[in-house]
């Protein structure tokens, strides 16, 4: 799905993770209930309500938390988020892309994680160097239709399944790029690159030189504040400016590094 469709598609949408979770629960009832008979059938119904209660609570959970961070997230978006969490949870049981598994964590760890730099874009063009399994690229892509956003990973297994994702969740302005970063070279370069525990320093701007022109802004994703790396940053490289980070439910640190030459 895109932005543009109609209302009821748009509901659709929203309610797809609550049938999921629905469908889930009829699965596994008691075989009493075959038929939909038996002295426990109101007991499955009651089930099914809380789960569709909870799936509507994540969405509108992360809709708030999101929020809290400047990030103008819509429950329809919202709703392809946890939509991209359930392909990731599907496809993690065989290829094994991350290895954060609780949902829990996932949305702290990588869906609001990701969105904490949506404030920090620059330009049209984003490239994400190490993306992994998408992030931060593609929750990014969702709250930002109008920016076209470059995916690159030397895993044939994560870009794959970044493809997917991108197909699942109707994100046109995603594109999935299997390679070495370093071996890249773009016809233009890109207005932002970013960056998520892809590297040291020095090491990560030595090795996005070639996506970067002199407008260029590299957005790095680090935990606590890295003295040691920003001291040995190359002279050509300077630190516009950095913030520290608090993402909701997030009990670690954070902090975003923004680099011009």
């Amino acid at each position: 799905m895109v932005r543009g469709q109609s209302g009821p598609a748009l509901l659709a949408q929203v309610w797809q993770r609550a049938a999921t979770v629905r469908n889930s629960v009829w699965t596994n009832r008691p075989r009493t209930l075959e038929g939909a008979r038996g002295p426990h059938f109101g007991n499955y119904r009651s089930h099914v309500h809380i789960a569709e209660d909870d799936a509507l609570s994540q969405i509108h959970r992360l809709v708030n938390d999101a929020k809290s961070m400047g990030v103008p997230l819509t429950e329809h978006d919202a709703s392809r988020l946890q939509l991209l969490l359930d392909e990731l949870e599907r496809w993690n049981r065989t290829y094994n892309l991350t290895a954060i598994t609780k949902r829990e964590d996932m949305v702290t760890h990588h869906l609001l994680d990701s969105l904490a730099i949506h404030t920090e874009l620059h330009g049209t063009t984003i490239a994400d160097v190490g993306t992994g399994a998408g992030f931060p690229g593609l929750p990014l892509a969702v709250v930002n239709p109008e920016r076209r956003f470059t995916l690159i990973d030397s895993a044939g297994k994560k870009i794959r399944f970044v493809s997917h994702a991108a197909h699942a969740l109707g994100l046109t302005n995603v594109e999935a790029v299997h390679g070495r970063v370093e071996s890249l070279r773009p016809d233009e370069p890109f207005d932002t690159i970013m960056a998520r525990a892809f590297a040291p320093l020095p090491k990560m701007l030595e090795t996005v030189t070639p996506l970067c022109g002199p407008q260029s802004r590299v957005l790095a994703m680090k935990g606590k504040w890295p003295q040691d790396e920003v001291d040995a940053i190359s002279p050509e490289w300077r630190v516009e400016r950095s913030r520290n980070v608090v993402v909701p439910g997030l009990a670690e640190a954070r902090c975003t590094i923004i680099l011009v030459r």
